[in-house]
């Protein structure tokens, strides 16, 4: 079975850090581009970052660039977020998607649409 499990949510003051995790279970992510997604109430789902399969390539949302950083650590069939200087407006859902495809990953790396499979999900709150 296809899993993809995200961990690592929680509270968070401003100014915070928190280190996200998607790990994989019945296929290895090695093979496929990981994305980083987020959902807060009322808003659109919106790409936060992707790490591709091929070379590694790293893509960031500009609202949290030089504050995230994608990585993937082989061994453990795991991508991470990790996420420093948080503040409120990174308080959402967090949701971690696989794509089979690196194609036109530099272009439509946070198109949701372009992912085969998706997690349930982690809250991530950032409050004082």
């Amino acid at each position: 079975q296809v899993q993809l499990v995200e961990s690592g949510g929680g509270l968070v003051q401003p100014g915070g850090s928190l280190r996200l995790s998607c790990a994989a279970s019945g296929f290895t992510l090695d093979y496929y581009a990981i994305g980083w997604f987020r959902q807060a109430p009322g808003k659109e789902r919106e790409g936060v970052s992707c790490i591709s399969t091929s070379d590694g390539s790293t893509y960031y949302a500009d609202s949290v660039k030089g504050r995230f950083t994608i990585s993937r650590d082989y061994a453990k069939n795991t991508v991470y977020l990790q996420m420093n200087s948080l503040k409120p407006e990174d308080t959402a859902v967090y949701y971690c998607a696989a794509d089979q495809s690196d194609y036109g990953l530099g272009t439509t790396w946070n198109r949701g649409i372009r992912y085969n499979y998706w997690g349930q999900g982690t809250q991530v709150t950032v409050s004082s």
